[in-house]
């Protein structure tokens, strides 16, 4: 177990405990000071402390043995509130250990699949520009202008791995690369559909949009403008609410949530900049919805599917190809032997 230091220090911050939190979990059956001689390399577990160790951090016995080969890039969170560093370190650690079993994956079915920019040339430097962005992939992705039915699985169709994980209100979002080619994108599993959709694509802006040479700020106004634009396509919108309007029901706004799976706040921000409505009625929106305390519980709700099966799908070809045995693919699926069997059954 050459690499058992660095691995029982990741599985430790993946379960976002420190070193007293983990003895702790332990009962003291093994104290703090001999778990940081195991994370400095000085001692080696036995068996008996293996298990204790993988049922403590609920990792199995392959997770210390595998060889650490991914790094993260251009790490970029999107958070509503300050997080923590602990937490920063905790979601950073858990997307590392599912893109090494992911990757893993693709390289026993022979899967080398190249990510490909398809707005690369356009430099985004008005909203005009992030408009023939999104008609580009549109058209690039064959989307043609109706509603995304599953934002997830339309970025893992073309080469961008999306990866859910649990966390608190402070943590939304992120982007990153492992290395230099394979672009990630990392969401809060706990969203709402409709804010899981949007910020999903707003991490998406980040990855393929041209605009490094722009301030933080500049940033992510467009990245936010173009997860509208994808989300809600210019004619369909112009359809639904006409060229101008003055004033736009909320009967209206709850129908066009359902339709295109955004957020009323959303809808209303991209009628704005399209010009549907001004900016002294978009103002008089927000008032309106925070007054009635909609801005953190809208009313309406988006009744949709946002996931990938890619990951399963391959694990299961993988076994009735027979290129990988069944331990095998429990180990990647992160599960129990028994766990994996029952699930084949079903």
């Amino acid at each position: 177990m050459k690499n058992f230091s660095e691995r029982l220090k990741s599985a430790r911050i993946m379960k976002g405990y420190s070193l007293q939190d983990l003895a702790d979990a332990l009962d003291n059956a093994i104290t703090k000071q001999a778990l940081n001689k195991y994370e400095m390399g000085q001692m080696k577990p036995d068996s008996e402390v293996l298990l204790l160790l993988c049922n403590a951090l609920d990792v199995r016995p392959d997770f210390f043995v595998r060889e650490t080969s991914i790094t993260l890039e251009n790490v970029e969170f999107r958070k509503l509130q300050k997080l923590s560093s602990k937490e920063s370190a905790r979601i950073k650690e858990k997307t590392i250990d599912i893109l090494e079993r992911y990757f893993e994956l693709e390289d026993l079915l022979g899967i080398d699949e190249v990510f490909v920019n398809p707005i690369e040339k356009i430099e985004i430097n008005s909203d005009e520009d992030i408009e023939q962005a999104v008609d580009k992939i549109r058209e690039v992705w064959k989307l043609g202008e109706d509603p995304l039915s599953n934002v997830i699985e339309l970025l893992e169709d073309n080469n961008i791995k999306v990866i859910e994980i649990d966390s608190g209100p402070e943590f939304v979002g992120l982007s990153t690369w492992e290395g230099i080619k394979n672009p990630v994108v990392v969401v809060n599993s706990t969203l709402v559909l409709d804010r899981k959709r949007f910020t999903v694509l707003h991490e998406l802006g980040h990855i393929l949009l041209k605009i490094g040479h722009l301030s933080e700020k500049e940033r992510e106004h467009y990245c936010h403008v173009f997860a509208g634009a994808m989300l809600i396509p210019k004619n369909q919108l112009l359809k639904e609410l006409g060229n101008s309007r003055s004033r736009i029901s909320l009967n209206e706004l709850i129908y066009l949530k359902e339709q295109f799976g955004a957020s009323i706040q959303a809808i209303m921000m991209r009628a704005k900049n399209l010009s549907i409505i001004t900016e002294s009625n978009f103002k008089s929106f927000i008032t309106f919805f925070s007054m009635r305390g909609f801005k953190k519980n809208e009313p309406g709700k988006y009744i949709g599917q946002e996931k990938s099966n890619r990951f399963k799908q391959l694990i299961h070809r993988a076994v009735a190809e027979e290129i990988i045995s069944t331990s095998k693919a429990a180990a990647l699926d992160n599960k129990k032997l028994s766990e994996f069997r029952d699930e084949l059954v079903q």
